[in-house]
């Protein structure tokens, strides 16, 4: 088990690509707690969890807030002495043209996609500078690197969280903490199926399959595999990385 004896923090983890990696560090022998502002979808993946032999708890968090970051941050703590992993999954968006979009949505992108992730590492940091040790994976987005249509706002705050964590690991690799980024291409969620409704959503998911090499979108579990490493000992020596799993939506020369 390489992660045994490791606490995992994961945000958004009640459903989809957060679910999926909740499970899978769990079955790679992490403690993982479950941070959302889902209630029941939290409990269950953490259920889901014990009921397979593993330990999890399901903390209720706005990561908009950073009072509730806090308070999450610390009763993990409390409850497992320290926190090993964080991984910055929770995030949102509203497909529409930037011409037509409001300032609350901009807002409210920003909050959740950019400020949540900074709240957390901020949060969670100063125990692992302490004991020289940690692994920080931030959930950006294809999206981040290339654009996409219909998401700027979205796109800027997933082109922001590079910068953010490649600039962090520069400051923290002399403590030993690793900070990567993994990057999803189209990936089927209920997120996605959310964002993609009405009569425009088939369409739109036609072109983004269409986009994809490989002709399909990806699967939660597949982003959580890239997860797992990053959060291994297979990455010790990896830090201010960005990898993209997306089925080659974007290639770097």
């Amino acid at each position: 088990m390489r992660l045994a004896n490791k606490v995992a923090l994961v945000t958004g983890g009640s459903r989809g690509i957060g679910r999926a990696i909740c499970l899978r560090l769990a079955a790679d022998g992490a403690k993982v707690a479950v941070v959302d502002i889902l209630d029941p979808e939290s409990r269950q993946t953490a259920d889901d969890i014990t009921a397979q032999g593993g330990q999890a708890m399901a903390v209720r968090c706005d990561v908009t807030q950073l009072e509730q970051v806090q308070d999450c941050v610390q009763t993990i703590i409390d409850a497992w002495g320290q926190i090993d992993i964080l991984v910055n999954n929770a995030g949102w968006d509203k497909i529409e043209p930037f011409i037509d979009s409001q300032p609350e949505t901009w807002e409210k992108v920003i909050a959740i996609n950019l400020k949540g992730p900074i709240s957390f590492c901020h949060t969670v940091l100063p125990q692992m500078l302490q004991r020289g040790s940690g692994k920080i994976i931030t959930i950006s987005s294809d999206a981040g690197r290339v654009g996409s249509t219909g998401e700027a706002v979205y796109s800027a705050c997933k082109a922001g969280l590079v910068g953010f964590s490649k600039t962090l690991a520069r400051e923290v690799a002399r403590a030993k903490i690793n900070v990567n980024v993994v990057c999803p291409g189209p990936t089927e969620t209920p997120l996605l199926k959310q964002i993609t409704g009405g009569s425009k959503g088939a369409r739109i998911i036609d072109a983004m399959t269409k986009a994809v090499p490989f002709r399909r979108l990806g699967q939660p579990e597949e982003i959580a595999g890239a997860v797992a490493f990053f959060a291994s000992p297979d990455s010790d020596f990896v830090t201010g990385q960005v990898l993209s799993v997306s089925g080659g939506l974007t290639m770097a020369g």
